[in-house]
């Protein structure tokens, strides 16, 4: 345990973090909130551009709409974080780890649905929609939580990486970010700015939780390092 002063700091650098990366989010949203301007008009135009491609393939349509299914909330939440939990806190016992990330994507998830009740901006309006998705449309919640999802995962299965696995999967990672990114503009389901909010919200709660997770593990009670907390070596 971190002493009391040492924890308001961590808090402090972890909430600085957070606050410094959301910063350009909610400029966005004072922005498109507004329903005009440049910014607004090029949303609209590439949404337009985008659902075009898809509608020409019916084929790409198909794989966009199993690729939203596959990588909604309810399935990385709810069944594949769980599994990568069990398998690191059963194999190799990276207990603090799992609770943290588990925490990370419950937080997001929830924050995420939050900023679109604040924002609640309208879904594009397409001639001959490719796909129609209720609610509302800033940020992106696949963005988002895909985000939250990847960089969890990473920061929760790093220390047991070998130096191939340590490039693999981040960039694994942050390609299955900008592909779910880019499902939803093809799909005309979400305006860019959407999806570029979602994937920069979604950076900045995983990175200003693993912060705060790191300053709290790095002095343990005793002066000893538990077996699973982040080191120099093995924190991403």
């Amino acid at each position: 345990m971190l002493a009391a002063p040492d924890r308001r700091r961590a808090l402090l650098r972890a909430a600085a973090l957070g606050a410094a990366v959301t910063l350009p989010v909610v400029v966005l949203a004072v922005v498109v909130r507004g329903e005009s301007g440049t910014l607004v008009r090029l949303d609209e135009a590439a949404v337009v551009g985008a659902t075009d491609v898809t509608r020409r393939s019916p084929t790409l349509r198909t794989v966009l709409l199993v690729w939203q299914e596959v990588f909604a909330a309810r399935w990385l939440n709810l069944v594949l974080v769980p599994a990568v939990g069990v398998w690191a806190w059963r194999r190799h016992r990276l207990h603090d780890r799992v609770v943290w990330a588990a925490t990370t994507v419950a937080a997001g998830w929830v924050l995420q649905l939050a900023a679109k009740g604040l924002v609640q901006r309208t879904r594009p309006v397409i001639d001959d929609a490719v796909a129609h998705v209720p609610g509302s449309s800033f940020p992106s919640g696949h963005a988002t939580n895909t985000t939250v999802v990847a960089v969890a995962l990473t920061v929760l299965v790093w220390p047991v990486l070998g130096r191939t696995a340590r490039v693999v999967v981040p960039t694994t990672a942050g390609v299955l970010v900008l592909a779910t990114a880019a499902d939803r503009v093809l799909l005309g389901v979400h305006h860019p700015t959407d999806v570029v909010a979602g994937i920069v919200l979604g950076t900045a709660i995983a990175a200003a939780s693993f912060v705060g997770f790191r300053h709290r593990a790095a002095a343990p009670a005793g002066g000893r390092a538990p077996a699973a907390t982040p080191t120099a070596a093995d924190s991403p």
